[in-house]
């Protein structure tokens, strides 16, 4: 993929839906009694994974595409038809709904996927196997495990070295509390999931607050999950805590629920920025989530000076959401680092590229999740950052970049390493850099944002 443009980003988009929130909805509405309706369902490769693993249990599960919408009255004046999502229908057939699979249970690159389910296999009565690529089969699974061996799973690493593929022997979990190292959506709603089949409260806390949809949605389907802090104030406000703890009883009675996602933050963030970078630019996107447990990209934005309002704020549902309008800025160096990052984790790899332009110096740190991700995403965007002319030094749980004050960059060959949000970053990169850049391997964005090339030619027209 050739990416070289000038012209400034123009129009309105809705985004993707979030890719967190289809997930659970597909896992949710599986183990809930009654049909699940869910629109603006991600159709990306990882939610289809999902998907197929639930398939292969025995649950029926339907997947269209919604009817394309004609877009109107954009900042550019111009008219596009555009995806709204899928709609998925998954007949779901109660907590102990699940059949034994008669394969290997392929959850692709999707490393949610491969967690989240590990607590719900740990519980049932039958045995499987989970794996998936030959990324996720050097992902570390260790961190689920351990807690759900002391719950009593039976989970064994069939290789041996912490990783996929996992063999998980169904059997009688116990409840349990578990303080986990590491601040960790994954981690927690793994022992969320085994907790349903425990035999009494389940509990965990964490160095610091991650994405919580799990517990907005469980609760959402019935049931009962509680934390040590008070829910979402009127504004969408959280009351953070050190160590928060979320706690959740054994054998509920899920009801299926129809649910609309709101549009991934994390898909965004890719258009937030290029808004942000392009001289003359306006964007308006609209329906995005703003939990406020994944809103740190809009934070750091704000502290970086970004021009960038929230519109039609929505609280009314189990997930927060607003229109961005988000428009070019000068943008200043931060230090991005403590309880913040849990909260724009996936959003690093983008808001190193806006650092790559700002004035002076940024420190990225506390962020050694990045590098066992998809890839090891400091020192692959360490490495691609080098590549279009930017002063970047990794560290062992970071980086530091020294931004251009806004001063282009240039062109350069890029290798995303198949990691999809290090190749929507750099495409971004290269709207603000000068010459073409290349990016290599350029459809492994189809893991998260099937449609993203195509919306961005659209709103750079």
């Amino acid at each position: 993929m050739k990416i070289k443009y000038t012209a400034p980003l123009r129009g309105d988009l809705s985004i993707p839906g979030d890719k967190s929130i289809s997930h659970r909805s597909v896992m949710f509405g599986a183990l809930a009694e009654g049909t699940t309706e869910v629109t603006n369902f991600l159709t990306g490769a990882d939610c289809l994974s999902t998907i197929a693993c639930f398939r292969r249990m025995g649950i029926d599960i339907s997947l269209k595409m919604d009817a394309a919408e004609t877009v109107s009255g954009s900042a550019n004046s111009h008219a596009a038809n555009r995806q709204t999502g899928g709609h998925v229908r998954i007949h779901g057939k109660g907590l102990h709904g699940l059949s034994a699979p008669a394969e290997q249970l392929d959850a692709g690159n999707s490393g949610t996927t491969v967690r989240l389910l590990s607590g719900i296999l740990a519980g049932q009565t039958f045995d499987s196997c989970l794996t998936g690529d030959a990324s996720i089969q050097k992902r570390p699974m260790k961190r689920i495990m351990t807690p759900l061996e002391a719950m009593g799973a039976d989970i064994v690493s069939m290789r041996g070295n912490g990783c996929a593929p996992l063999a998980i022997h169904g059997k009688q979990l116990h409840g349990a509390h578990y303080d986990s190292p590491v601040a960790s959506a994954q981690v927690k709603s793994c022992i969320l999931l085994a907790g349903l089949y425990a035999d009494g409260i389940t509990s965990v806390s964490e160095p610091a607050l991650s994405r919580n949809h799990s517990e907005l949605m469980l609760r959402y389907f019935g049931a009962d999950v509680r934390t040590d802090s008070d829910d979402l104030s009127a504004d969408g406000a959280i009351p953070w805590k050190k160590s928060p703890t979320v706690y959740i009883a054994p054998e509920p009675t899920l009801t299926a629920r129809s649910i609309h996602v709101p549009g991934d933050i994390s898909s965004a963030a890719y258009f937030i920025a290029a808004a942000l970078l392009v001289p003359g630019s306006e964007l308006l996107l609209r329906n995005v989530g703003i939990n406020p447990t994944r809103d740190g990209m809009l934070r750091v934005c704000r502290a970086m000076g970004a021009d960038l309002t929230l519109l039609n704020k929505d609280y009314s549902g189990p997930e927060p959401c607003a229109d961005l309008l988000v428009r070019s800025s000068a943008l200043k160096a931060v230090e991005i680092g403590g309880d913040l990052i849990p909260t724009l984790i996936d959003e690093l790899p983008i808001l190193a590229v806006l650092a790559a332009f700002a004035d002076g110096t940024t420190v990225i740190r506390d962020a050694a999740e990045l590098r066992v991700k998809e890839s090891d995403r400091i020192a692959v965007m360490t490495e691609n950052l080098s590549r279009i002319g930017c002063a970047v030094e990794a560290t062992p749980d970071g980086m530091i970049i020294t931004g251009t004050g806004g001063r282009p960059l240039h062109g350069a060959v890029i290798d995303p390493h198949k990691d999809h949000r290090v190749a929507m970053s750099f495409a971004v990169a290269a709207l603000a850099s000068e010459g073409e850049t290349e990016i290599q391997d350029a459809d492994c964005v189809t893991i998260s944002y099937p449609g993203f090339f195509k919306d961005l030619n659209e709103v750079c027209r």
